[in-house]
């Protein structure tokens, strides 16, 4: 027999999700989802690219454009960059309906773990990221240069266009792959496994690795560039931090290209980096994550949400509005009645009196 006395038994606190748990915010998470929507975003977001690229191929070759070399329509420099940033750009949809559609959660869930992004955090990160990318973006120019032609001033009438096109399009590329890489796969993982670090590398490697093999300092810095940015991700409780040193550093690195003549036809992308480049961006990488550390001590981004309650089990019999059960046919409380009959009424001057004044 309880004590009735006694104190009642406080309830549990709910599980606080990190941002790399965010796949299990819904109470409708299955373990399957995480792994179907992970297809969905691999081919989907290739399909998306093809199209994309075929579409445009054939508006290209209705309006007369000359044909490379390779047999694809050659757009020129700005346009051809133009739809390659484009292309990248096209997953960030993608991994919006895999999260609402196959996850059954919020898209914003990607995002951060508030169910959206942090517009005021972002414009922070990207303050942060502007001072110390340029200058090691600057340090770029000192470094001694190869043996070929002298890199010259493209003129505004090729930079102009060029860095406008830059400006709307990078933003949209970088963050694309910050959801695909950091967001994503970081909470595809993350939703079988509690440590965050089993959520972080490999998406740092497949990220290197979707950049293609070219020097292993390049391979190298793409890694430590995937790490460090999940781990922000991580920290900060979304991926705004991400999005800014991304957007940052391929502005800058797309902005130095575009301004020299034939910068843009290059087909050398981050992996193909020297090792001096590479210690150039590691030292960016470093003083950025201590900026963005510092902004966070002082301003402290959400960085969980409550885990969803459990959907409790179905009653064994049903309940009416009264809130007394009713007994089920098979439970030793209810009536016997024969096959057919139908319960009788209780006399009409019975109704309404208690047990006390009919035994009265």
């Amino acid at each position: 027999m309880t004590n009735p006395l006694a104190a009642p038994m406080p309830t549990p606190l709910p599980e606080l999700l990190p941002y790399h748990r965010m796949a299990r915010v819904s109470a409708r998470h299955r373990w399957w989802r995480s792994v179907l929507g992970t297809l969905f975003v691999a081919v989907a977001g290739v399909l998306a690219a093809v199209l994309l690229y075929g579409v445009c191929s054939a508006l290209g070759a209705a309006r007369g454009y000359p044909e490379a070399a390779d047999g694809t329509v050659e757009f020129g420099p700005v346009s051809g960059t133009a739809l390659d940033l484009l292309a990248i750009a096209s997953a960030l949809p993608v991994v919006l309906l895999a999260a609402r559609w196959i996850g059954r959660r919020p898209a914003g869930t990607v995002s951060s773990v508030t169910g959206g992004l942090r517009w005021r955090w972002l414009g922070l990160c990207v303050l942060a990221a502007l001072p110390v990318l340029a200058v090691t973006t600057g340090a770029v120019l000192l470094l001694p240069t190869d043996d070929g032609p002298p890199s010259r001033w493209a003129g505004w009438e090729v930079f102009g266009p060029a860095l406008a096109m830059l400006v709307v399009l990078v933003p949209l590329q970088a963050a694309a792959e910050e959801y695909v890489f950091r967001g994503w796969l970081t909470q595809a993982v993350g939703a079988f496994l509690r440590s965050p670090w089993w959520a972080l590398v490999p998406q740092a490697v497949l990220f290197a690795a979707a950049h293609g093999w070219g020097t292993p300092w390049g391979f190298a810095d793409l890694v430590v560039f995937g790490v460090v940015a999940g781990w922000l991700t991580v920290r900060t409780g979304g991926l705004e931090a991400a999005i800014g040193l991304h957007a940052v550093n391929n502005l800058l690195a797309f902005g130095l290209s575009a301004a020299v003549v034939d910068g843009l036809k290059s087909d050398d992308t981050a992996a193909d980096a020297p090792w001096q480049l590479v210690a150039l961006s590691l030292a960016g990488i470093a003083l950025y994550t201590a900026a963005v550390l510092r902004l966070a001590r002082h301003r402290t981004p959400t960085r969980t949400v409550p885990a969803p309650a459990p959907v409790p089990p179905p009653l064994p019999f049903p309940v009416p509005v009264s809130g007394f059960p009713v007994p089920y046919i098979g439970h030793p409380e209810a009536p016997t009645l024969p096959l057919g009959a139908a319960p009788s009424a209780p006399p009409p001057g019975d109704a309404g009196r208690t047990g006390a004044d009919v035994r009265a």
